[in-house]
């Protein structure tokens, strides 16, 4: 009846807005970006994690993480382990491969979205509705 809340990593890094990173970026529980990126971000596997594109961000480059909340650009696919959340002003040119997938209206994905099935498990998908 109820759902069980799983608590969220903390974010503990930031690339600020303003920043560039030219090249790979590994990190462990939680990370923000709101500068630029120019390569992979890659949460290592040892613990929970989750990233968080701003509104202000840019990543050109392959995207791996727990739960992924994007408001921003990437170009390139994205590996949510567990959730994908889409915002309004979020633009994705790459595929998406998802566990769970939450989409917010103005969103935009250019890309393939594969939902990863364990055992005929069927893929949680909400369509997240403004309250006007």
């Amino acid at each position: 009846m109820f759902e069980k809340k799983v608590k969220q990593p903390p974010i503990r890094s930031l690339i600020a807005h303003g920043s560039e990173i030219l090249g790979n970026l590994k990190f462990t529980e939680g990370l923000r970006i709101d500068g630029s990126i120019c390569g992979d971000v890659v949460a290592i596997m040892e613990r929970p994690s989750i990233l968080v594109v701003s509104e202000t961000a840019s990543v050109v480059g392959d995207i791996h993480a727990d739960h992924v909340i994007v408001n921003g650009r990437v170009t390139g696919s994205i590996h949510a382990r567990t959730l994908i959340e889409v915002q309004p002003k979020a633009r994705i040119d790459g595929d998406v491969y998802y566990s769970g997938l939450e989409m917010h209206l103005g969103a935009v994905i250019h890309g393939r979205l594969v939902a990863h099935l364990a055992d005929e498990e069927k893929p949680t998908l909400k369509l997240a509705a403004n309250n006007v």
